[in-house]
């Protein structure tokens, strides 16, 4: 059966500044709110005139992709957060100096995870209402926390290892996926960063000196949970999607490295319909790893920076997803950007007219390719 999507986006759209100002501001909750629903009902408008079949709220009502997380769980210290080394974004493979994030990403375990919420149902209440067609729901992977939650010396007083912690994320993420289900949501995306950290050497030897695993051992258990998460979601109808990225805040990056390290684990065993995979410059290295992704599973080539405002060629893109057909049947690739435009909530280095543009091309260049997005 033929993709739904071709045209496809990874969730997160820049924030207008309008409402970036009121966050910062600290506006009442009810005002924000009226706000994020007014800026919704915007997007969501302009996701239909270009085109899409498939509509995000731009994770407006998040301060960063996995803020939902950070929001619907106790143990997580927001006050002495972890952040990690960025590098900025270029089209060459070569990294750059290494810059700070604008904001800290992800709190420290001081205590045992649990949940004291739902993670994701204000945003699926307004989207059910509103949206002119099927919408996407992102949440973060499980391997996203242990990988950059866990401080030696104050969390491994909660949790003895890093695995301990993990499992105790998991269901947390299924009950939500399963939430989902019966919300009727029909695509269901995992935003799963960290598997660019046994792809990137530096990254690698992170995982074996600090996190005391084998890359190769943590590769499959991140495997197993996201797996775990993902137990009993199949359903006629419904898109189980990963994406894998190499980081993204504020236009900057912190892995790089073909899929070549992973691709055979990785596309044969995690149980999804689609691969969201970056493939915009040279750090993301060839198609070659996907001859490895099963015969019916999409792969959708994420060949549009959302880090870099530069305009690629719609004839270019064309180009490159017929070299893709050389490892995956056209009826099974779709086109989206790398990565989403606001990852963290003061979004990349473009301007929301530069977006726009970018999706757009996203849907042009899925309609010449497909003859429909």
């Amino acid at each position: 059966m033929a993709y739904k999507y071709r045209a496809d986006q990874v969730g997160s759209l820049l924030r207008p500044k309008e409402l970036l100002d009121a966050i910062r501001g600290g506006v009442a909750a009810e005002k924000l709110k009226e706000l994020e629903d007014q800026q919704i009902l915007r997007v969501l408008g302009k996701q239909k005139e270009l085109g899409f079949k498939i509509f995000s709220d731009g994770e407006f009502r998040r301060r960063g992709f996995m803020s939902d997380f950070h929001e619907s769980v106790s143990g997580l210290d927001m006050e002495s957060a972890i952040d990690r080394n960025w590098q900025t974004a270029g089209s060459g493979g070569s990294p750059a100096a290494a810059t700070p994030t604008s904001r800290p990403v992800a709190g420290v375990v001081v205590d045992k995870i649990r949940q004291t919420k739902r993670m994701t149902s204000h945003e699926v209440e307004f989207l059910k209402r509103h949206a002119p067609g099927d919408i996407k729901i992102t949440l973060p992977s499980a391997n996203q926390f242990p990988a950059i939650s866990y401080r030696k010396g104050i969390s491994d007083k909660v949790y003895p290892t890093h695995s301990a912690l993990l499992w105790d994320i998991v269901p947390i993420i299924k009950s939500e996926i399963q939430a989902l289900l019966k919300d009727g949501v029909k695509y269901i995306q995992i935003d799963a960063p960290r598997y660019s950290y046994f792809i990137d050497p530096k990254w690698r030897q992170y995982v074996q000196d600090e996190m005391g695993v084998h890359p190769d051992e943590a590769l499959s258990e991140a495997i197993r949970a996201d797996n775990a998460c993902l137990e009993g979601a199949r359903r006629e109808g419904v898109v189980l999607a990963i994406h894998l990225c190499r980081g993204n805040n504020r236009s900057q990056w912190y892995a790089q490295g073909g899929y070549d390290p992973i691709a055979e684990k990785v596309f044969s065993q995690l149980d999804v319909d689609a691969f969201l995979l970056e493939y915009e410059s040279e750090r993301a290295g060839t198609f070659e790893p996907l001859r490895f992704v099963p015969r019916g599973k999409t792969v959708v080539l994420g060949l549009i920076s959302s880090k870099l405002p530069q305009m690629e060629p719609q004839d270019q893109v064309a180009r490159r997803i017929e070299e893709a057909t050389k490892y995956v049947p056209l009826e099974n690739l779709a086109l989206s950007p790398q990565c989403g435009f606001a990852s963290t909530m003061d979004g990349n280095l473009l301007t929301e007219e530069e977006q726009w543009s970018k999706l757009g091309l996203v849907v042009k260049a899925a309609r010449q390719v497909w003859g429909d997005a």
